[in-house]
Parts: structure tokens; C-alpha cells; sequence
């Protein structure tokens, strides 16, 4: 279950996600707030996965707050003006809701944040195909069609035959993901083993590829059976 806040400065504003909230299975309000600062406070000792967060307020706006440290929580924005949203989606924010907001839109946003907050959590064991954020969008990948990934600061490229999905994510996070087909050949490079057409010495082969072979993974592959 999600954990979340919400941070509104109009109380009513605060009162109608509390009760859209109730009605999602999947959400646990731990908590809102009028007042930024003091919603700061509280993550510093409760980090939470999920925040409801207003962008118009007094002190500190929305944006600012997203971009202030805080154990790296998923945002959905809650406002009135939609002069933001692109700012918004910069931010990597789940979704833009402009108020007044149905609770089938509030839903649709809660659903958004927990297949991500999923995508996050699964056990790679489990699933056959897993789901990536790119740009606006959660793409549907299956775990055989991916040749490797490539890690490129706090983006993983995730390349399949037909083309390559770039979403935000670690590389130990996407390494959780994968079943053990898959093998560390690289810092920046992961290769799914049962796709590999050809290993060298300091390179291996994936369809249409080359990928690095890092020396301090080269026993992941064997290679020093290559001459």
C-alpha cells in the first residue's frame, strides 16, 4: 500500500483528498498539512511514496518543494492553474490534477503512482514483462524481448530489437527487475545472456550490438575462457 501525504494551503482543498483517498484501497493518508515546512519536518522522520502537493502556496511554492530533498517520493501535483503543467512533467511528476477534480480522475492518478510504485517493488521472478515511464507514458516491456540496458547518470536505456525506451530509474533499480538471465557485463551495461550471439574479449555481440565487457565482470560471462 502507498503510504502519502497531502500538502494543500486551503483546508478544503485538503478535505476533498482525504475523502477521494478513503475511497482508494491502495493509499494510506498518513497525514496533511496547510503548512509546507511542517510537512517537511514530518518526512525527515517519515518518509512517505506518495505526496498530494498544491503548487500555488504561501513561503514555498509546489515546485520548489518537489525539487527540495526528501527520500525521493512520487508527486502528484493538485492545482488550480494549469499554466504549470510542463514544469510539472520536468519535475517527473506522477500526474496534474486541476482542481476541481472528479474522484474517477483522482483514481486514475493513484492507479498511475502504484503500477510505478509496483514496477519498483516486484519481484522479477514473478512477472514475464514489467512496465517503464517514459515521457508522459508507462510502456508494457516483455523481459525476453530486451537485449540489455545502459545506465546513463539516473537514466537506464532499456534496448529491445525494435527500439530502446529511455525512463528515469537507477541502475540498482532496474537491476532488481530483471531474473537471472539477465548479468552485470559492465558498469553502465546489463545484457540478457540468452540473447548473446557472440562474446570476445573485451566486447560482446547482443542482435544488431556491441556492448563493453568491464574487466572486474568479465567472470559473469566466463570470458577468460576466450583466448
Amino acid at each position: 500500500m502507498l503510504k502519502a501525504i497531502a500538502i494543500d494551503d486551503e483546508p478544503m482543498a485538503l478535505e476533498v483528498i482525504k475523502s477521494h483517498t478513503s475511497k482508494v484501497p491502495f493509499v494510506d493518508l498518513k497525514s496533511s498539512f496547510t503548512n509546507a515546512f511542517k510537512a517537511l519536518d514530518y518526512l525527515q522522520e517519515n518518509p512517505v511514496d506518495l505526496i498530494f502537493l498544491d503548487i500555488k502556496m504561501p513561503d514555498i511554492s509546489g515546485m520548489e518543494f518537489a525539487e527540495l530533498p526528501q527520500h525521493n517520493p512520487m508527486i502528484i501535483f493538485t492545482t488550480a492553474y494549469s499554466e504549470h503543467a510542463v514544469k510539472s512533467f520536468e519535475l517527473d511528476a506522477i500526474d496534474y490534477l486541476l482542481k476541481p477534480f472528479s474522484l474517477a480522475r483522482f483514481i486514475k492518478a493513484c492507479t498511475k503512482a502504484n503500477e510505478l510504485w509496483m514496477l519498483k517493488n516486484q519481484q522479477p521472478t514473478e512477472t514475464t514483462s514489467i512496465f517503464l515511464k517514459t515521457g508522459y507514458e508507462q510502456v508494457k516491456v516483455k523481459l525476453e524481448d530486451i537485449l540489455f540496458l545502459e545506465a546513463s547518470g539516473n537514466y537506464v536505456t532499456f534496448q529491445t530489437h525494435e527500439n530502446k525506451i529511455l525512463t528515469r530509474m537507477t541502475f540498482s533499480e532496474a537491476e532488481k527487475l530483471l531474473p537471472s538471465y539477465f548479468c552485470r557485463i559492465h558498469r553502465s551495461f546489463i545484457a540478457n545472456k540468452s540473447k548473446i550471439d557472440k562474446i570476445e574479449r573485451h566486447q560482446v555481440t547482443v542482435g544488431k550490438h556491441t556492448v563493453p565487457i568491464g574487466s572486474s565482470y568479465a567472470d559473469n560471462l566466463q570470458v577468460d575462457t576466450i583466448k
